[in-house]
């Protein structure tokens, strides 16, 4: 079960979309402003900074996963002495998972969901070559986007159990670049190739009788961009864009939790399996955000 708000997915969306409007009325604006310009040859490099917004995918779907007898298969079911899902949904304190960051220890209290909308700054370095209306180009860039994404899973205890994956270090991306001009001064373009950065995976739990070891952490996630801009000359050496970018990232098996006994009896229900305790990850290895961005460029 997904406690994940639509309205509010809607109004990040919704978010996105002014910041789109707001910078492609900034872009026309300054492009009356700054007058006649020659048609442009896009030809030779360039360097450039982007600045805008970024907002991790929403997974509804995704949850938390056990692997109870520690033989290295995950998706076994915590049971209590009595045979009771202790993740369930059919008691008292009903249990579950959400895709978002647990208010409180219970699944009643619900997740805040993690669609924040992050700054994305960026500085780039490309080369261009055109050959009549078509532009083909390669660029490196190196950003900053700090962006989490959560899973919770909820037992009937009750108490949470928090996977957290964040993305505050720089991104690095190798990109292709094929454009068409539009009039004299404007570029529209495709754009895809690689990223990596260093994605941390933490864990956070309410429970205090058990205990618990990270097992396993994989820090560098690598993956592809894909996207689409529109860039257009202000003056001969001088371009203004407005690009978006999607950015899916493999963080691999990221982080596994060993839980253990702690103070916990042996009829606790991660030891009744095993009594060296059970190992618990989160489903997904994708780590995927949108980002649009404002662009000012060089060209020399």
């Amino acid at each position: 079960m997904s406690l994940r708000s639509r309205p509010f997915r809607a109004a990040v969306e919704g978010l996105i979309m002014r910041h789109i409007h707001l910078a492609a009325m900034a872009a026309t604006a300054l492009t009356f402003l700054a007058g006649p310009v020659a048609a442009q040859d896009w030809s030779g490099p360039y360097i450039g900074l982007s600045i805008g917004g970024a907002a991790v995918q929403s997974d509804d779907d995704e949850r938390v996963e056990f692997d109870t007898n520690l033989d290295g298969t995950f998706g076994d079911t915590v049971r209590t002495s009595g045979g009771v899902d202790a993740f369930g949904p059919t008691t008292a304190n009903p249990g579950g998972f959400c895709s978002g960051k647990a208010r409180s220890n219970n699944f009643g209290s619900g997740c805040s969901d993690d669609d924040t909308v992050s700054t994305d700054f960026a500085a780039r370095f490309g080369w261009d070559m055109q050959s009549g209306p078509w532009v083909y180009g390669a660029l490196v860039e190196v950003s900053s986007v700090d962006v989490e994404d959560f899973t919770t899973a909820f037992s009937i205890t009750p108490a949470a159990y928090r996977f957290n994956r964040d993305l505050d270090d720089v991104m690095y991306a190798l990109r292709a670049k094929v454009g068409h001009t539009v009039g004299d001064r404007m570029l529209a373009y495709v754009t895809g190739g690689v990223a990596t950065a260093k994605v941390t995976d933490t864990f956070f739990t309410t429970n205090t009788a058990n205990s618990f070891t990270p097992v396993t952490s994989e820090d560098d996630a690598t993956g592809f961009q894909i996207g689409a801009g529109l860039e257009t000359r202000l003056t001969e050496r001088i371009s203004l864009g407005l690009e978006y970018l999607y950015t899916s990232l493999d963080a691999g098996d990221g982080l596994t939790v060993r839980t253990g006994p702690g103070t916990a009896p042996p009829t606790n229900p991660f030891l009744i399996v095993n009594p060296a305790g059970t190992d618990q990850r989160r489903t997904s290895d994708e780590f995927a955000f949108h980002g649009v961005r404002v662009t000012l460029s060089a060209h020399f």
